[in-house]
């Protein structure tokens, strides 16, 4: 399970998942990836083929221009609190989240369908099992994205990354679709039904009625999978910084993440393994 966190969470996931490959737990071989958001870029990556240790290292470069600055503002902020705070229904504050991202004044679509095409290795959908979260503006349901769903690759993806009041809506087939961590930060109750679950989440919070990876690894144990939950270390989050956004944070984030797998090792093996 591979969960949002903007730019530098693709940068932490892909050094955390090198530095376990590294030390013999090989995650990439999972019966199932399920990707929201920053997680979707990671899933295309890992069921690309291509190799762990050459995806690390394009993340641990600079960015190039194709990659646009954002922030999170407090404004955006405070508008996603009062959505998801005062709204007893999750299907209600989701849309509350999808009205103001309809509203919003971004990019275009097509400019930040290039942006999203830049990060991926591939254009068709890769083989094994992969789904992709986001979530349809009007009415706040989700909407899981496969290679059977008829959609493409690159719009599931970009769907799938569109932060509501940040980045565009993205059509398709004619409703408009933001970003699956609305509903939770990594969606780790798709994988009801599987032994082992490792839940990568470079944002592992929640608050109202957005879950958490944490209380989605409960329910998964309580049902009788083995289940673990990685998140940032301090040193990681020290250098992913305040602004997940912010690509100049990626190459700092790539190197915390390849870092960290040394101290989490023993954690994900233990599953991985049984």
């Amino acid at each position: 399970m591979l969960g949002g966190g903007g730019i530098t969470g693709i940068a932490w996931e892909i050094g955390i998942l090198a530095g376990l490959a590294e030390r013999g737990v090989n995650l990439t071989d999972a019966d199932l990836v399920v990707g929201t958001s920053a997680g979707s870029v990671v899933g295309v990556d890992v069921r690309s083929g291509a190799g762990l240790v050459d995806l690390y290292r394009f993340q641990t470069r600079p960015p190039g221009s194709e990659e646009i600055y954002a922030r999170m503002g407090l404004g955006v902020m405070a508008k996603y609190l009062r959505a998801m705070l005062f709204s007893r229904k999750p299907e209600a504050a989701r849309a509350r989240v999808g009205a103001l991202a309809l509203r919003a004044r971004t990019e275009t679509e097509a400019a930040r369908r290039r942006v999203i095409e830049s990060r991926l290795p591939v254009r068709q959908w890769p083989a094994g099992r992969l789904q992709i979260t986001a979530l349809d503006a009007l009415t706040g349901d989700l909407a899981v994205f496969d290679a059977a769903s008829g959609v493409r690759l690159l719009d599931a993806v970009g769907a799938s990354c569109a932060v509501p009041g940040i980045w565009p809506p993205v059509t398709i087939n004619g409703r408009r679709y933001i970003d699956g961590g609305i509903r939770s930060a990594a969606n780790a109750d798709l994988a009801a039904g599987c032994d082992r679950i490792v839940i990568i989440a470079p944002l592992a919070s929640g608050f109202g009625p957005l879950a958490s990876p944490a209380n989605q690894a409960r329910a998964l144990s309580a049902s009788g999978a083995l289940v673990t939950v990685i998140k940032p270390d301090k040193a990681a989050l020290r250098a992913i910084g305040r602004n997940v956004l912010d690509p100049a944070r990626r190459p700092a984030a790539a190197l915390a993440g390849y870092a960290q797998a040394e101290s989490v090792a023993q954690q994900a093996k233990a599953v991985w393994s049984g």
